[in-house]
């Protein structure tokens, strides 16, 4: 029984084989960070953001597509790839440059495009860009959104730079050109619990979004929860609440979601704290044989959409 909506799977089925993302880094930064809403960025984020293994950004990106590509078809055997621009937020430039950069990865075997960006970085002019491009390349274009989490509160003490307001706004215009939305959570943020957990599902569901992707904090170092971490001032979760805490939200997440990722990675030597200092194979795994001990699956409680208190007449 195929408990989630794995990704790999939706890929094979879409493109007929396996597909892979090449990961490519582009000299941006984010609003967070610049001054146009903050300048400390968010207190998880590290200096190099969340591009461990990006090439660097002095590259071009069709240098940086062939280095990736001669790397992982033959590892991999593939043939198909996407396009994944990937650190900070890929939409905060002009939009011609913006525009430069996706014609540039619009290659034969490039089959897809995905932009990980914030909500606040979304714009009506941007999206129709996007979409035309989508059309005359014959690409498929995704964005993935960084929301962590749909409680304001915990957006405001990690200092994002928008609360969920933007989120909102920001997806309901993705959807409105037919472009592909991923959402970004953080199952165990120090003041989040299960009812948040819940409600992400909940939210993420209820905007009718195409994917979401699932990691743990991690504690970098040189951040501002790193000083919190040292000194005491950090409350984390165990490795086994968090397990339960990612079979609880795709209980309530639609079915028709796609699940990128349970379980996200960072290496060590970045971080004072990843993964419970676990292999990320193995709690995907446990998330699995939780789900296979409690007969959970994806969507069992999503049944709180249309209207669930007047379905009982109908």
């Amino acid at each position: 029984m195929q408990r989630y909506n794995n990704y790999s799977d939706y890929l094979k089925k879409r493109y007929g084989e396996k597909v892979y993302k090449l990961p490519i880094g582009l000299p941006v930064t984010c609003p967070n960070r610049d001054g146009a809403c903050g300048t400390k960025g968010c207190t998880f984020c590290g200096e190099i953001g969340a591009g461990y293994e990006n090439l660097p950004a002095t590259m071009t990106v069709e240098e940086q597509i062939n280095a990736n590509r001669a790397h992982i078809s033959p590892k991999y055997k593939a043939e198909k790839f996407i396009a994944y621009f990937q650190n900070f937020s890929n939409t905060y430039l002009p939009i011609e440059q913006l525009k430069q950069y996706i014609v540039q990865a619009c290659q034969p075997d490039i089959v897809g495009i995905a932009l990980a960006t914030r909500p606040d970085c979304i714009n009506d002019a941007y999206l129709e860009l996007l979409s035309e491009l989508g059309h005359q390349y014959k690409k498929d274009i995704s964005i993935e959104l960084g929301l962590q989490t749909v409680n304001y509160h915990s957006l405001i003490r990690v200092n994002r730079g928008h609360t969920l307001a933007e989120y909102i706004d920001a997806v309901l215009r993705i959807k409105r050109y037919n472009l592909d939305v991923c959402t970004h959570l953080i199952l165990n943020l120090p003041w989040d619990d299960m009812i948040d957990v819940k409600e992400n599902a909940k939210v993420i569901s209820s905007l009718q979004v195409d994917q979401v992707k699932l990691h743990a904090l991690y504690i970098v170092k040189g951040t501002v929860m790193a000083d919190l971490y040292q000194r005491g001032e950090l409350s984390l979760i165990s490795k086994e609440e968090y397990v339960q805490r990612v079979v609880t939200f795709l209980e309530y997440l639609h079915p028709d979601i796609i699940v990128q990722r349970l379980i996200g990675r960072a290496p060590q030597s970045n971080t004072l704290f990843t993964n419970w200092q676990t292999g990320w194979w193995k709690i995907r795994d446990d998330i699995d044989s939780l789900m296979q001990v409690q007969d959970s699956y994806q969507g069992k409680l999503c049944n709180y959409l249309n209207g669930r208190a007047v379905q009982k007449f109908l």
